[in-house]
């Protein structure tokens, strides 16, 4: 077994050094932030510690496998023609066809020996298989993935070349149930969404990297009048980044709200938050978005939500033909499995995700492969 310590600032960096001086079956055994120490004990930076192993006997033990299984094939046709030739009579003296049979009866013994101890290093290696699997299978629990995702994981990384890492194979796995939004942010945009994913906060953070950043003309309008103080949250972002903002108590009041701000390249409405059990609240709903007339919809979810919760509210709010997912409160979770268990029952694209309270800052797009390195501990949000 040979243990080796890296000092890098990444996993990738990490992963191709191991790869490079230990090979590819190499394990990571831990990792770790550190701050390194800079100049006089100051100016440091955090890195990360990596420590590694590998199996030195693992690939010759892989060939001998291999060798064997070649060996067991020739045995079985050499243990046939042996048995044929046994009970084939010919015309010998009764001593040597004795003294012949004997022979082949112990050499038949010690071909049966071969072959179970072929089937006790075969068996070794299922064992080995299924521990590797159960490894996988306990740190995606961990990251309270639900049990349909980790079975699609699981059979999807049967599929993938044996050559490659358990590790990459999960992640890559991982990648191809994640689709990414590639809507164009324009026109009308509507959020939709329970009570308490943090919608209002959102739009603004929307409008903020819209208007701030991108350099868009925005516009804000909300439906939501029963939430008390969620009027005047918004109006505030509004003002402070001088933007048009409209109050809407009735449908007849969309379509005027929506002219006088045609010149914008972006308006952003906000809803009410229902539950979605609530057919009536939905329904209602339901009216105001087709009012807008817009296939821009985009349901926001809290990485909080419970795995039980996620299949009734994705459901629910299916009546409202949303097209994208919005990911909220990534800051307020230590594990990120909720993303894969939102996607996976939508099967719809993921636009944005949010990661802390800041106005716009903590709002942006993220790829597949950025996700699967925070499921799978390689990344933080933070």
């Amino acid at each position: 077994m040979i243990i080796k310590k890296y000092i890098v600032n990444s996993m990738n960096e990490a992963m191709t050094r191991i790869r490079y001086e230990l090979g590819k079956d190499a394990v990571i055994i831990s990792q770790r932030k550190i701050r390194k120490q800079g100049i006089k004990g100051f100016f440091g930076k955090k890195v990360i510690e990596v420590t590694a192993a590998a199996d030195n006997t693992k690939k010759d033990n892989d060939n001998i496998i291999y060798s064997i299984d070649k060996f067991k094939k020739a045995i079985e046709k050499e243990e046939l023609f042996l048995h044929d030739n046994g009970n084939t009579p010919k015309p010998l003296a009764k001593e040597k066809i004795v003294k012949n049979n004997d022979n082949n009866l112990e050499i038949i013994k010690e071909m049966h020996d071969i072959k179970n101890l072929i089937s006790d290093m075969m068996n070794k290696k299922d064992i080995e298989n299924n521990k590797i699997k159960s490894e996988i299978q306990n740190k995606l629990e961990d990251n309270d993935i639900n049990d349909k995702v980790i079975e699609n994981i699981l059979n999807e990384v049967k599929k993938i070349d044996e050559d490659i890492e358990e590790t990459k194979k999960v992640k890559i796995a991982i990648e191809k149930m994640i689709s990414i939004s590639k809507a164009e942010m324009k026109g009308p945009i509507v959020l939709v969404g329970p009570t308490g994913v943090g919608k209002t906060t959102t739009i603004a953070k929307l409008a903020g990297k819209f208007s701030l950043i991108d350099k868009k003309r925005v516009g804000l309008i909300t439906i939501d009048t029963y939430r008390i103080g969620a009027v005047e949250q918004l109006k505030t972002y509004a003002d402070i980044m001088n933007i048009p903002f409209k109050v809407i108590f009735t449908l007849n009041q969309i379509e005027t709200a929506l002219e006088s701000m045609k010149d914008c390249d972006v308006i952003l409405i906000d809803t009410t938050g229902r539950s979605s059990k609530n057919i009536m609240q939905i329904s209602e709903l339901r009216a105001f978005v087709e009012k807008i007339k817009t296939d821009n919809i985009h349901l926001v979810l809290s990485c909080t939500t419970k795995n039980k919760d996620i299949d009734s509210i994705v459901q629910g709010y299916s009546v409202l033909g949303y097209n994208n997912i919005i990911i909220t409160k990534l800051d307020e979770t230590s594990t990120y499995g909720s993303i894969l268990n939102i996607l996976y029952s939508a099967k719809k694209p993921l636009s944005f995700i949010t990661t802390g309270q800041n106005v716009p800052e903590d709002i942006k797009n993220i790829s597949a492969s950025e996700i699967s390195s925070l499921i799978l501990g390689e990344d933080s949000i933070c």
